[in-house]
């Protein structure tokens, strides 16, 4: 009768709440080490777990301090599965006042640093407690499980204290609540809770999102689920369910085809009747020049490189445009560019409204849409590397011959050089063969010149086509979407 009457009055262990701080009561004797894992419940301490051990040979000798020190190690070490990572500090009292000083000392042995090591990995406050009020956790350092030896003692890899089942009881007991008004059917397999209409999605929330699973596929989520709960829409729900969990689209790598086919811009018709333009900054200073303006006509992918001292505003890449394209080539009926300050400006805007150029603006996130000026760009940087790579600061010298060079060179898209594309012909660069050329006359240099643009524009409609082609391999048609319809932006 007085130990039932003693047990009732200690009352049973409290289960660990996560949402709860924690306080753990430390002390050390000449023989062993007791800890106390507790928390607060409505003003009064509840134990959670208890924790005793008897000191090693090696570990008598340690000073008062460190064995005191070593009751905190190995209580963390205990309940590191519920103390690391606290969403409060965990509050450590000691008997010993000195410990309370310890991770704001400057000067450890190596023992000492080694456990100050370990101690950063939990949000950790040492407080002073006099050893009248310490009773719980001395009685635990005099009254230790007894070994046969001072070993190495094995440890379970998860302590006894580390209960995950209690999960499962929780969820069961919502399922069960909910088949009063919704029994089992009878029609499904043996050993398996039916799940009720009304609590089924919470018990999909709790198999997807809960610690010991972590977001699974769907798959996983409902392999996991078949092994406890049956009901018959149970695959569907879940497919539904993961295909619509937030967590999952912000942070998980899509593995399904890309969504959307491709859509080519619309191939031009002439030279220079398409531009796209874009800027290269961030180059090491050359004659004051840092930045360049990428300018490629879509139709014959001929190009100007023009070396700036800054990145320009609205106004001044218009009056460069009229400078450098403008005056040259005529003015384009569609510009494409990214969606930089200087092309979403109205200064801007309004400018290529006055011209008659229609302003076509890049996706957000999708950079491929002004593909040319970028490969224009990747071109222009790896020509750069290697004929400036002895001496960056002449890179301003050397872009006009980069421009000629790119210019002359065969496109892969239409078969002929930027040049000839554009001009009909393909400018000499030796004399030897400039005597060669005949002087045709006008009827006959625009004819040559439109059946050129004709084998062009055959010759990019054919290579628009392939790329389209290859890239919907891998591609699926686009959902069809709602005006207001909430939908999830990649930024990647």
């Amino acid at each position: 009768d007085w130990c039932c009457s003693v047990c009732w009055r200690i009352g049973s262990l409290l289960r660990a709440d996560l949402t709860r701080p924690f306080v753990v009561e430390v002390d050390a004797s000449d023989s062993g080490v007791g800890a106390v894992l507790s928390q607060r419940v409505e003003g009064k301490l509840h134990p959670c777990a208890f924790f005793s051990r008897r000191l090693t040979q090696a570990e008598r000798n340690y000073d008062v301090g460190d064995r005191e020190l070593l009751a905190i190690k190995l209580a963390l070490e205990e309940w590191r599965h519920w103390l690391e990572g606290s969403e409060h500090p965990v509050v450590i009292w000691t008997d010993h006042k000195n410990l309370a000083y310890i991770q704001a000392a400057k000067r450890l042995n190596a023992r000492q640093a080694r456990w100050a090591l370990f101690f950063t990995r939990f949000n950790i406050t040492i407080t002073y407690r006099p050893g009248s009020r310490n009773t719980k956790p001395d009685a635990l350092s005099r009254q230790f499980a007894p070994h046969t030896d001072d070993g190495e003692r094995q440890r379970p890899i998860l302590p006894a204290t580390c209960i995950v089942g209690a999960i499962t009881w929780e969820i069961e007991r919502i399922v069960k609540e909910a088949q009063q008004r919704e029994p089992d059917p009878g029609t499904g397999p043996d050993g398996l809770l039916f799940v009720p209409t009304t609590v089924r999605s919470r018990v999909i929330h709790w198999a997807h999102t809960a610690r010991f699973s972590c977001h699974p596929g769907k798959n996983r989520t409902i392999s996991f689920l078949q092994r406890l709960f049956w009901w018959p829409s149970l695959i569907r729900d879940v497919r539904d369910y993961v295909a619509a969990c937030p967590t999952c689209a912000r942070n998980k790598t899509p593995s399904a085809p890309q969504a959307g086919l491709l859509r080519p811009l619309p191939v031009p018709k002439r030279p220079w009747s398409h531009i796209a333009v874009d800027f290269v900054t961030g180059l090491p200073p050359s004659s004051g020049n840092t930045t360049i303006l990428t300018i490629v006509d879509r139709f014959s992918k001929a190009a100007h490189f023009v070396a700036l001292t800054k990145l320009p505003t609205a106004l001044e890449t218009a009056q460069l445009l009229t400078q450098h394209v403008f005056r040259l080539h005529g003015i384009p009926q569609d510009i494409v560019s990214d969606r930089g300050p200087q092309f979403t400006s109205q200064v801007w805007r309004a400018f290529c409204s006055e011209l008659g150029a229609q302003v076509s603006l890049s996706s957000g996130f999708h950079p491929q849409t002004n593909g040319q000026a970028e490969r224009a760009n990747q071109e222009l940087e790896t020509m750069l590397r290697c004929v400036v790579s002895s001496n960056q600061s002449t890179w301003s010298d050397q872009l006009a011959w980069i421009e000629y060079a790119h210019n002359s060179s065969t496109s892969a898209a239409t078969g002929v050089s930027p040049f000839e594309a554009s001009l009909g012909y393909q400018p000499p660069l030796l004399t030897i063969t400039e005597g060669e050329l005949t002087v045709p006359s006008v009827q006959h240099h625009l004819r040559r010149c439109r059946r050129a643009w004709r084998a062009t524009r055959a010759a990019l409609l054919r290579t628009a086509e392939q790329n389209k082609r290859l890239a919907d391999r891998r591609r699926t048609p686009a959902p069809a979407y709602r005006v207001g319809q909430q939908v999830w932006l990649s930024s990647r």
